[in-house]
């Protein structure tokens, strides 16, 4: 998803990424190869990036100023909502192939987030998984959640997400001109 996000918005806006892992540069080096800038932090046996961790890998990497910089933390739903990294916006991710309860089996995360990407829709005339029930187990938890169906791999709602992308960049740019 986000290396399909990078490949498709690279020529329209500054994009840049910080990787979280607790262990490799698997993903940082698949980022760099769609021409986004990206630093990977390994987190060892840590199971979330923090706002130190955050701060340094700016330093380091020198987002374009009125670009948008994306922060994949580490991949599960539990430790990285507690923490915020200052982000202007948190995303959660589900895959339909995680189960349609996952929004109330670990609430934080989607009570956190602004927006759930429903991810791999592509896939579910191959499962059992309830989009409805799954939206409204994420609106229990989060009545003002957004929700966007995609799969990276179809391409199908993509169009959506870069839209959302692009209004919460403009909303962002507004409230906070860059300087010229």
């Amino acid at each position: 998803l986000l290396t399909r996000t990078l490949t498709d918005l690279k020529d329209e806006l500054p994009l840049s990424v910080i990787e979280g892992d607790q262990e490799t540069t698997h993903d940082a080096d698949r980022i760099r190869e769609t021409g986004a800038a990206a630093i990977q932090i390994n987190t060892g046996k840590g199971c979330h990036l923090d706002a130190h961790m955050i701060g340094h890998a700016i330093e380091t990497l020198k987002p374009e100023q009125g670009g948008v910089l994306f922060i994949e933390n580490v991949g599960n739903l539990v430790c990285p909502a507690a923490f915020d990294l200052g982000e202007a916006h948190k995303v959660a991710i589900l895959s339909v192939t995680e189960g349609e309860d996952k929004p109330i089996k670990y609430p934080d995360m989607f009570h956190a987030a602004d927006i759930m990407l429903l991810n791999k829709i592509d896939l579910l005339p191959y499962l059992q998984f309830d989009v409805d029930k799954c939206i409204e187990y994420a609106r229990r938890v989060n009545p003002s959640i957004q929700v966007l169906q995609v799969s990276a791999t179809s391409g199908k709602g993509m169009e959506n997400w870069y839209q959302w992308i692009r209004m919460t960049r403009q909303a962002r740019l507004i409230g906070h001109p860059v300087s010229c």
